[in-house]
């Protein structure tokens, strides 16, 4: 990378691309979801 910000940059695209929405997390207490689904899931409980 040419410099500290463009790095941070793609680091950041690829958290929110790839791990976020596609790895489900390896643990059945998180139910295999993703991220992002656990995330959703917990904010739509907190607004229930």
């Amino acid at each position: 990378w040419p410099d500290r910000a463009t790095a941070r940059a793609d680091v950041f695209n690829f958290i929110e691309t790839f791990h976020n929405r596609r790895r489900p997390r390896e643990h059945k207490t998180f139910g295999y979801l993703t991220p992002v689904e656990t995330r959703q899931r917990h904010q739509h409980a907190l607004a229930a």
